[in-house]
């Protein structure tokens, strides 16, 4: 197992519409080596399991469903469920994970995203918003953006549904719009 805090990070969320492009993005992702991809796809607790087996079969690189004081292992894909964060213990990255409240979404891309806002100048972070309804995770975008970070959604063609990704270009200043093919190459080229 590979504990080190990693050199490059990956945040990508989604809701309506993202099994389908996260999919795509994990089977074209080159194998890890110093980066980290971190996924909050909306999606009930009970299919989490087997989203991430679906997942691992599509991979080269070892899929992790994130528990409570799971450590944050480099040059692996963890998936995320419930309010999940990440804090520094002992110069190590961990996550706490809880269980969602009924009035939170499933993860919590905004409460995950921003507790990697404390990092922004010891990893070099990617930010990515995917197809979905609401306005999940922008703000924590917004603040991630102002701290340095570059950030990319999709464009409204490429979004099966443009609701995140739409509100994340109108309130984060310099995003990035792009397809989720030129969105897998970006990816890809930073993970290299």
């Amino acid at each position: 197992m590979k504990h080190s805090v990693p050199k490059k990070i990956v945040l990508i969320g989604a809701s309506t519409g993202g099994p389908g492009q996260i999919k795509k993005i994990v089977a074209s992702l080159p194998l890890l080596k110093e980066t980290s991809i971190v996924i909050a796809q909306h999606m009930a607790c009970g299919f989490m399991e087997s989203f991430t087996s679906s997942l691992q079969t599509l991979s080269k690189n070892e899929i992790r469903l994130v528990r409570d004081n799971t450590i944050f292992h480099n040059a692996q894909i963890h998936i995320c469920e419930g309010d999940t964060e990440v804090h520094l213990v002992n110069s190590e990255l961990h996550f706490s994970y809880h269980t969602a409240q009924s009035n939170t979404y499933n993860p919590n891309i905004n409460k995950l995203f921003h507790s990697f806002v404390p990092f922004t100048n010891k990893i070099k972070i990617l930010c990515v918003i995917l197809t979905g309804i609401g306005d999940d995770g922008v703000n924590a975008c917004l603040e991630l953006s102002n701290n340095g970070v570059a950030c990319m959604t999709e464009t409204q063609q490429s979004a099966i549904v443009d609701g995140m990704p739409h509100r994340a270009r109108k309130f984060v200043p310099n995003i990035g719009a792009f397809s989720i093919d030129e969105l897998i190459h970006k990816i890809s080229e930073f993970c290299e």
